[in-house]
């Protein structure tokens, strides 16, 4: 039997996925100097303001009109996590809480029964280019959880572990472990009431980035009932289990068997994700996830009706100054600062 289970073209994103994630996408934006309002100091002539994903110029503004990103908008029924690689956002939402983060920083927000956030991307560099990355992940939640209070939470880059394997040759791979366990690499816990923290779930998410010819062998997940699937981004040439793909991919491979991914003739990147299937009924509406039409049509009227708390804030696209500090202020008013 072949370790390599299925495989497809990654294609345009949202890439696709599989239960218990629900959508992932790779942002990269090669974003020009900053202006003083920390949007693009560039001309917008050409773009569609408040829609903008062309990628004219090699860069987006999203639903940004002023600043790149995601201004405020509502979620219920999953949880989003963000992993940035460069670049910064900055985040505000309906609890209150207010964030800047980057440099390898990961957000993990429960959205429970119903929580409003924005996105935004800072360009906080006036005379230089402020190229950014990023995936966010929507990760579902089970019936159980659906309706939880929200949860906000920062995973900072200094607490997540990293492991380097170097082979006789001097060639490299880096293994980030966001979620899950890698050998003796324990990132911190995951929200509460997030899928990921119980522990027969199996959820594992890891950024892999091999130098070109080196190569390592990812272990088996502790259960067999776990789906991994690897998302072969950028580079010329990965083999995975003796298979070589030259095209950017996503490869579903067997998750009781050591797995060894080799670069070829450039340095490759992968994501992992890895779970086991909650196995229920899935009804999506724009950014709410319920198990049935009807509560698709009541997390409609609610927002309707609640706007999920309201929102505090003055503007529905803030940004918090030029300063590099990365931060998080919690809703109960607890503060984290990052110093650069």
């Amino acid at each position: 039997m072949s370790d390599i289970l299925e495989h497809h073209p990654l294609g345009a994103p949202p890439w696709p996925t599989v239960d218990p994630f629900l959508f992932c996408v790779h942002h990269h934006d090669a974003y020009p100097a900053g202006n003083a309002e920390l949007g693009p100091a560039a001309s917008l002539d050409g773009r569609v303001l408040g829609q903008d994903f062309a990628g004219k110029d090699g860069w987006r503004m999203y639903h940004g009109e002023t600043v790149p990103g995601f201004p405020e908008h509502p979620h219920r029924g999953f949880e989003t996590v963000t992993i940035v690689r460069s670049g910064f956002i900055d985040h505000s939402d309906s609890l209150g809480a207010t964030a800047r983060f980057g440099a390898g920083d990961v957000q993990w927000l429960t959205a429970g029964k119903g929580i409003v956030h924005c996105e935004m991307f800072p360009l906080l560099d006036p005379d230089r280019p402020n190229p950014a990355e990023l995936f966010q992940i929507w990760l579902n939640l089970p019936r159980a959880d659906k309706m939880v209070d929200p949860h906000f939470s920062m995973l900072w880059s200094k607490d997540i572990p990293r492991r380097t394997f170097e082979d006789a040759a001097g060639r490299k791979a880096v293994i980030t472990v966001i979620a899950g366990t890698f050998g003796e690499l324990t990132p911190p816990s995951p929200p509460p009431r997030s899928w990921a923290a119980r522990a027969e779930s199996h959820v594992a998410i890891w950024t892999i980035r091999l130098e070109a010819e080196a190569s390592v062998s990812l272990p088996p997940a502790t259960s067999p009932d776990a789906v991994r699937a690897l998302y072969f981004f950028d580079g010329p040439s990965l083999t995975v289990a003796g298979e070589r793909f030259d095209g950017h991919e996503v490869i579903v491979v067997r998750s009781d068997r050591a797995i060894e991914l080799r670069a070829g003739g450039g340095p490759v990147d992968v994501l992992l994700l890895q779970g086991k299937p909650i196995g229920e009924p899935v009804v999506q509406h724009g950014p709410f996830v319920m198990n049935s039409r009807a509560e698709i049509q009541q997390a409609m009227l609610d927002y309707q009706r609640t706007r999920f708390g309201g929102w505090p804030w003055e503007s529905h696209h803030p940004v918090h100054g030029r300063e590099k500090v990365r931060f998080a202020k919690h809703a109960d008013g607890r503060v984290e600062r990052i110093e650069p």
